[in-house]
């Protein structure tokens, strides 16, 4: 114990009595580099410590948790992808639609200028026009079912060949009528077109001729020549011809038919009459329960057409 301290060698001294006075305490929390220990990594649990009660348990995700996957994004320059065809049955409905729609457009304009057409006609004028398109009507349901009777006749087993017989004459008698070669009377009328001013054309005598057949007219005449299905009406006002002959005014029509309608179709507005009174004529009409129409036309040879036997 009295020895003193400088005799004593440095050797002996134990390193662990040696003060650290010259090291510089650590802050709690921090390391050496001078980060805080969030940065650093933390240091293993000491066995028996409480585990950090700040820090919340780590649980896997579920399946239902996870981000659905992004949709893919085209490249620059890629070419989108095409679309599915349209359905078939879907195109055809579609152009099936678009026509009747279109069908039903067209019916209406139509129908829109027909309305418009007839605004300013005079109810006397539409009560003729409808007139005669009731008679026009009546007339063909008529002869469908005449064609009908005949039809049932001749496909009866007992009378097959008398009333073939009977149906070929009668149908040669009304081709006859119709062709000019056979002379025919019946109701009708007789219309004279009076042209003192020289001003009626061919055209306004074709368009009477038209618009009696147009209205019912079976068989014709003016003045001597007989109205045909070739027939032509040629030459200047005053200088008329049909079918070569010469015509003089006032111009007769004998024509067979019913009186009423052709009458009826005459006076129409536009019709022959207004066109002749605009020419500085005058148009008579006689309705007649007799009308006879006598002039013949001669039958034509046919020259290159043939009978069709079925061969």
């Amino acid at each position: 114990a009295d020895v003193p301290a400088a005799d004593v060698p440095a050797a002996d001294v134990p390193a662990a009595d040696v003060p650290a006075a010259d090291v510089p305490p650590v802050p709690e929390g921090a390391t050496a580099e001078g980060a805080t220990a969030e940065d650093a990594t933390p240091a293993e649990a000491t066995p028996g410590a409480a585990p950090d009660a700040a820090a919340p348990e780590e649980t896997p995700p579920t399946p239902d948790d996870r981000p659905e996957p992004a949709a893919p994004v085209p490249a620059a320059g890629a070419r989108p992808r095409r679309r599915r065809g349209r359905d078939p049955l879907a195109a055809v409905l579609i152009g099936v639609l678009t026509l009747l729609l279109g069908f039903a457009f067209a019916v209406q304009v139509r129908s829109t200028d027909t309305d418009q057409a007839l605004t300013g006609v005079r109810e006397e004028d539409l009560v003729r026009i409808l007139d005669d398109l009731t008679a026009q009507q009546d007339r063909l349901r008529q002869e469908i079912a005449d064609q009908r009777a005949a039809l049932d006749q001749l496909g009866s087993s007992g009378s097959a060949s008398a009333a073939a017989l009977k149906e070929a004459r009668d149908r040669a008698a009304a081709l006859g009528i119709l062709n000019g070669s056979v002379a025919a009377q019946g109701p009708g009328i007789t219309l004279t077109i009076r042209d003192p001013e020289g001003r009626v054309s061919s055209s306004v005598v074709l368009g009477a001729i038209e618009e009696l057949r147009g209205a019912g007219a079976e068989t014709m005449q003016v003045d001597d020549v007989r109205i045909g299905v070739s027939s032509a009406v040629t030459g200047t006002p005053r200088n008329l011809e049909i079918d070569g002959h010469p015509l003089q005014a006032p111009y007769a029509f004998q024509v067979i038919g019913s009186p009423q309608d052709m009458a009826t179709a005459m006076s129409i507005p536009g019709g022959v009459v207004s066109t002749v009174g605009g020419r500085g004529g005058s148009v008579d009409i006689v309705q007649s329960e007799h009308v006879v129409v006598d002039a013949l036309r001669p039958l034509d040879e046919p020259q290159y057409a043939q009978p069709d036997n079925g061969d």
